[in-house]
């Protein structure tokens, strides 16, 4: 249409303007000398490394059902889309265990990073706040975050004693789905004890697709027909089986808030039932119990102004089911973790925080029925890490440093017997050896910045992160029906080290401020699963026809530019931001990475005025035509228009915001370049949808 034509060089010439405008009239303040990662309690934003925080109300308008779909339109953040209720974030061309995912600064001990079909084990619906951490501070809490990491704050475990009850609740209605959500937390205090409780449910039948008789580009003859008598396999209307969500979580926290710190433990149960939207069909049922300890100490002896300890423990598990509703796999995770964090002084300038982590998993998958393993033979993971972190600053000049050692142990169980398979070729799958594999890991950032005068400042950042390859990518064996492939691991696997450089510039003064970002990220042994042209065939059963995939290395650079600039944002009266990111990942060796993001460009603008709200962005996803060779496309270019309308008003001791929410208003069909083939081929993401809600805090 000629609208969409018109609409994306604009939108490109205005960016790039106004990106490069930024250079020559920006003012920027100095930046703060707090360590950028903090856990679960504070965060402070540094140019050293990139961070994103979101938090109030821009978090509440952005909230989706998922961590993936709040995350998907932050700068150099896109989303795997596996139906409404698995999606994780891809941070710069990055995801699976890559983009580690925290709760409160201790991992989220779920399984989402095995296969994007699994969901992450947490609720969105209570949560507080959501950090993006690159570069040094990700290293207080992994080596293997190549691509960044994620830490969800939902503070069950308060940290000061409220000097009244207070709380939130929220309740909403969306159309695309018939979704009705609704959640409420209350904290309170009795003497020097705080206590939190939080519970939320989301319930969400099937979504609509945008109605089109039209074969999008990329799309395959005789994908999904809604009904299945469609026009020749291209007629796009109704409800998308196999993606409905349901959600459900309790929460419970209580803390000893005394006048140099604080000891807290909280409890947290999961439920997530949702469809696998692939042609096979499906669904998972989720669960989790986690246990949360933390405890923090200010001034503990001289020359230090903290200490802190936290531990958890996670039991995860999810049953995977057939399109008949009969049960076929059970996966179960127990993960528990500890650590301890001491903050020293200023000293010459520096300031810092050191530590420890312990961490130990054991995972267990198995067919229902039969009691065999299920993808990947039950497998212990243990790791124990240093980490070390400094920033200091002289006069315009600042700098950081980051250290992290860790040692990581795969101990699978080597008396499983592995099932070989039939292959189309006349062959059977190539066999591989269980055997016990230990790691040990040194990743480094280094980093310095710039204020060249008053409101301005360049950077660079060089970080090293060493990441050991996980369970599946060394000990898989068997098929997967979400991504409908014969998965076969490589037990003798090197560990994958990333060379990451980093140039930025941030204005972050005045009215206008804007912030720019190019990278390259240089792997050795980078892990990734290729597809060998051979597939399953077995008689009709389990795994017909599914491509063989095997885990392999090579080395690859990822190489990105991300960008934006604001006016007058997040501010009363009338704002702007336009915004673009692109990266591109290829091998060395030749051809592309797969699963990776299309550049995008954008626009938003909002008005704040007496209690009134208004907003609305528009973002182009570029066709994503750099698709691995084994991939099909090329992924469709898009167009997503959102917008907002929301009033908040003071009544008595309750701040009361009635909103409507608007998303994908030109119903356009969206198929992420970052989900896999199984399902971006046949599973557009939602259409056009309109969400209604009430929320109060008091």
């Amino acid at each position: 249409m000629k609208y969409k034509k018109l609409l994306k060089p604009r939108i490109m010439c205005v960016l790039v303007g106004a990106i490069f405008s930024s250079y020559a009239f920006s003012q920027n303040q100095t930046p703060s000398l707090e360590i950028t990662a903090t856990g679960s309690q504070e965060a402070t934003q540094s140019i050293l490394t990139p961070t994103k925080v979101l938090q109030g109300d821009e978090l509440a308008n952005k909230l989706g059902g998922t961590l993936g779909a709040t995350l998907a339109n932050e700068l150099g953040v896109s989303a795997t889309g596996y139906g409404a209720g698995s999606s994780r974030p891809v941070i710069r061309g990055l995801e699976g265990s890559r983009v580690q995912i925290l709760q409160n600064g201790l991992s989220v001990g779920d399984v989402s990073n095995i296969s994007q079909d699994h969901a992450v084990g947490n609720n969105m619906q209570n949560t507080h706040q959501v950090e993006i951490l690159r570069g040094a501070a990700a290293l207080l809490y992994g080596s293997g975050s190549s691509g960044g990491l994620v830490n969800v704050v939902n503070d069950r475990i308060l940290t000061n004693l409220p000097d009244r009850p207070t709380g939130a609740f929220n309740t909403s209605y969306e159309t695309v789905n018939n979704g009705r959500a609704g959640s409420i937390e209350v904290d309170g205090a009795v003497g020097s004890v705080a206590v939190h409780v939080d519970t939320a449910i989301n319930n969400a039948n099937n979504y609509s697709i945008p109605g089109s008789s039209t074969q999008s580009q990329g799309e395959p003859v005789g994908g999904w027909t809604v009904p299945p008598e469609g026009n020749g396999g291209n007629n796009y209307t109704g409800k998308l089986p196999n993606t409905f969500s349901n959600q459900n979580n309790l929460g419970f926290g209580v803390s000893y808030i005394g006048k140099s710190g604080y000891t807290g433990v909280s409890v947290e149960r999961l439920n997530n039932n949702y469809g696998i939207p692939t042609p096979e069909g499906g669904s998972i049922n989720q669960s989790q119990n986690r246990y949360d300890l933390q405890h923090q100490t200010r001034d503990p002896f001289s020359g230090f102004s903290s200490f802190k300890f936290s531990a958890a423990n996670s039991n995860y598990n999810h049953t995977e089911f057939n399109n008949t509703g009969e049960a076929a796999a059970l996966w179960k995770n127990l993960a528990n973790e500890a650590r301890f964090e001491l903050t020293h002084n200023p000293l010459f300038g520096w300031k810092g925080t050191f530590g420890a982590q312990v961490t130990a998993a054991s995972l267990n998958a198995t067919e229902v029925g039969t009691g065999s393993y299920a993808i990947v033979p039950p497998t212990k993971t243990n790791s124990n890490a240093l980490f070390w972190i400094e920033e200091g600053k002289w006069n315009s000049l600042q700098g950081s440093l980051g250290l992290r050692y860790s040692n990581v142990a795969q101990n699978p169980n080597t008396a499983t017997v592995l099932e070989a398979q039939d292959t189309t070729a006349g062959t059977l799958t190539p066999g591989i050896t269980l055997q016990d594999r230990n790691f040990n890991l040194m990743s480094y950032s280094a980093g310095g910045l710039w204020n060249f005068m008053q409101g301005h400042g360049l950077g660079v950042a060089y970080t090293v992160s060493q990441r050991a390859p996980s369970a599946q990518e060394l000990y898989s064996y068997g098929a997967h029906e979400s991504t409908a492939t014969f998965d076969i691991g490589n037990p003798n696997l090197s560990k994958e080290v990333s060379h990451n450089l980093e140039f930025n510039f941030q204005k972050n003064l005045g009215i206008l401020r804007s912030k720019a970002s190019i990278y390259a990220n240089r792997f050795n042994n980078y892990i990734y699963g290729y597809y060998t042209g051979n597939a399953i065939s077995n008689g009709g059963q389990e795994g017909d026809g599914f491509s063989v995939v095997t885990a392999q290395q090579a080395a690859a650079t990822i190489k990105g530019i991300e960008g934006e600039i604001t006016y007058n944002w997040r501010e009363p009266g009338l704002g702007g931001r336009i915004f673009g990111d692109a990266s591109q990942g290829t091998f060395d060796a030749g051809g592309n990475l797969p699963l990776q993001p299309a550049p995008r460009l954008g626009a938003e603008i909002a008005h704040q005025k007496d209690g009134w709200l208004t907003n609305a962005s528009y973002t182009y996803s570029y066709q994503q035509n750099r698709l691995a060779n084994w991939e099909q496309g090329p992924a469709p270019s898009y167009n997503l228009l959102n917008a907002g309308i929301s009033y908040t008003e003071k009544i008595q001791q309750v701040n009361w915001t009635i909103y409507l929410n608007m998303k994908n208003l030109l119903n356009e069909q969206i198929r992420y370049a970052t989900t896999p083939m199984a399902v971006r081929l046949y599973a557009p993401q939602p259409g056009r949808s309109f969400m209604v809600g009430l929320r109060g805090t008091f």
